[in-house]
């Protein structure tokens, strides 16, 4: 599941058929996951409910960041889950001899790659907002030291509260990347694979799990998700809301990630009587 959220994608209808060819670490598709843990990936339409099919939804998760701990706060009130977009970006350039080719008439992938990577972090630090940009993954081929890499395959994810912002964010960095492959002899093509829109937490749900942290004694404070949650996909079924816990140091996806269990205490007595307030108002 980590990075994709199948499950509850698969909810409202936008798992898309080519993401269950897409292999994972493990070696296996997410088609052959699913199966392999006892689901059935032929049948994931049967599993799509309804908009307003929910009255609410909640969910408890560690920040995965360092701001509750940093500020010694116990519970974060999320006002909502950025969207995010990736993409596979490759570049064609031409593989020749190192030795034999000179600099002025090269087609470098890699350089106009790793021209690429600076684009996106000047782009996205460019605007105004907390918008974020990432390459986390880049290959060179053929990949030898004395050949010049004449393709390189890349990742790009864009994240914002904002869908318009990461489209627009999305259109500078593709304009950067046609300037880069006309300045270096190469093309860049980008495809989009992955697609999770942003979604707001609802105001009554906000409160009544600020009321509920208020009732135990526990500082709190209103704070954004920049990491994908299950909630922004059920988000199109009925109202949402998320309740953080502190990560210590911040850390996430890592084998240091960790969480004071006193602070599992308090997330999940804040969910329940965030629950019980909202069987109650809603």
């Amino acid at each position: 599941e980590e990075g994709g959220k199948t499950g509850s994608r698969a909810m409202i209808g936008e798992v898309r058929p080519r993401e269950l060819d897409l292999v994972t670490h493990s070696g296996k598709t997410i088609a052959q996951g699913i199966d392999h843990i006892g689901g059935d990936s032929a049948r994931l339409d049967e599993v799509r409910r309804e908009p307003n099919s929910l009255a609410a939804f909640l969910e408890l998760h560690v920040e995965q960041g360092g701001v509750l701990d940093h500020e010694g706060i116990d519970i974060g009130v999320v006002e909502g889950i950025v969207g995010i977009r990736r993409w596979n970006v490759t570049v064609s350039g031409f593989a020749n001899h190192a030795g034999t080719t000179p600099m002025d008439i090269r087609q470098d992938a890699l350089l106009a790659g790793a021209r690429f990577v600076d684009a996106v972090n000047r782009v996205v630090r460019s605007v105004p907002g907390r918008q974020v940009g990432t390459v986390g993954r880049i290959a060179a081929a053929p990949g030898a030291p004395n050949v010049i890499p004449g393709r390189v395959t890349m990742s790009l994810e864009l994240r914002d509260l904002d869908m318009n912002k990461i489209e627009d964010i999305y259109q500078r960095i593709h304009r950067e990347a046609e300037d880069i492959g006309a300045a270096t002899g190469t093309k860049f093509d980008l495809e989009e694979f992955y697609l999770s829109s942003a979604a707001l937490a609802d105001d009554r749900i906000k409160a009544v799990i600020a009321e509920s942290a208020d009732e135990l004694g526990l500082s709190r404070v209103a704070m954004p998700s920049g990491a994908g949650h299950d909630a922004q996909s059920i988000a199109k079924l009925g109202p949402i809301g998320m309740v953080f816990v502190p990560s210590v140091g911040g850390i996430s996806h890592s084998p240091q990630e960790f969480t004071k269990p006193e602070d599992v205490v308090n997330g999940a007595d804040v969910l329940l009587k965030a629950v019980l307030r909202a069987d109650g108002t809603l």
